[in-house]
């Protein structure tokens, strides 16, 4: 995971700022071209457009929560929100899509031709050039932060470059050739596509909300990590997930149990850093094991406190009563359990 830091945020907030800075203005252009030409594919791509300022507009307020810092209400921060609005994308575009669908099925049964095709594929050009642009400064940002709700905008900008070369086809196809279906199918496609990108958003943002691994390759390299840090003979339990541009690590190692507590520490601190290598910014949660205590407690029966508590009652009950200096036997629970 890319490190948090503050130039990183403002690339993030600044991608947002320029998603729905250029979905406004295509929607401006495509708007005029689909008054001039009638066509079916260009306005499903107007339609996508509009859609895209939405989903933009929401994007922008989703990232722009997900980076306030944590408090006292949410203790591991807000990059969930990050998620919610890849959702509401996803949910955005795939309505989209099913009016497409409907559109464009309505015109295969009745193909209207184009008109005045030459603007609308000037506009298309146009509309090509500016969303190319988005994409290229959409994924330096998710590089250097592997935002999902950006990964996201990506996504179906990136879709909306071979929408648009799909609705310069549809013109030419009807309005040079006579080709009139040839508009309300490559709606069809474009529908298609939608679909699958919002499916794609919402898959990506589901696995967010609920907590899913990091990718294998990835705990592979972090228990490697860990383990290769003198001192630890093994681990175990690696849980791993991502929060917005947050990634939260939890790992049990293993160490000497004749260990002084401030080495084991050091040690807990060394792979706390070694995972943030692999992982800037990522929050690591580092329990410290006794080699071999594990396997000991796999072959106990497991007891609750409650039943310790009665045996203690139970064996204690046919012991002198006027004995007042008992001392805890090897064994016993004397210890305090905190909540």
């Amino acid at each position: 995971m890319p490190p948090s830091t503050d130039s990183t945020k403002r690339l993030m907030r600044l991608a947002t700022y320029a998603s729905a800075g250029t979905a406004s203005v295509l929607i401006v252009i495509k708007a005029f071209a689909f008054v001039m030409t009638g066509s079916t594919a260009l306005l499903g791509s107007l339609l996508d457009s509009t859609l895209d300022l939405a989903a933009s507009l929401i994007n922008l307020f989703a990232v722009r929560y997900s980076l306030t810092e944590a408090d006292a209400e949410h203790r591991f921060g807000h990059g969930k929100a990050e998620s919610l609005g890849a959702l509401g994308q996803g949910a955005i575009i795939a309505g989209s899509a099913v009016f497409l669908v409907w559109e464009s099925i309505a015109q295969m049964a009745n193909p209207q031709p184009v008109t005045a095709g030459n603007i609308g594929i000037i506009v298309m050009l146009v509309s090509i050039g500016l969303t190319f642009l988005l994409v290229l400064f959409q994924r330096f940002v998710v590089n250097r932060s592997g935002s999902v709700a950006i990964g996201a905008d990506l996504l179906h900008y990136a879709g909306d470059l071979a929408m648009n070369a799909g609705v310069i086809v549809a013109l030419v196809l009807s309005g040079v050739f006579g080709l009139h279906v040839a508009d309300p199918i490559i709606g069809l496609m474009i529908a298609i596509w939608l679909l699958r990108g919002s499916w794609r958003i919402a898959m990506t943002a589901f696995d967010q909300l609920m907590d899913r691994e990091l990718p294998p390759e990835e705990r592979v390299r972090i228990s490697e990590a860990a383990v290769a840090v003198p001192g630890v003979d093994a681990v175990h339990d690696l849980r791993t997930r991502q929060s917005g541009v947050d990634t939260f690590v939890q790992i049990h190692v293993e160490l000497d149990g004749g260990m002084r507590l401030y080495q084991a520490h050091v040690i807990a601190d060394l792979v706390e850093a070694e995972v943030q290598q692999i992982h800037p910014g990522t929050e690591v949660f580092v329990h410290l094991d006794p080699a071999g205590a594990e396997d000991f407690a796999d072959t106990l029966d497991r007891v609750t406190w409650a039943e310790v508590d009665a045996a203690d009652t139970s064996g204690s009950s046919g012991a002198d009563s006027t004995n007042t200096d008992q001392t805890p036997s090897d064994g016993q629970k004397t210890g305090r359990i905190d909540a």
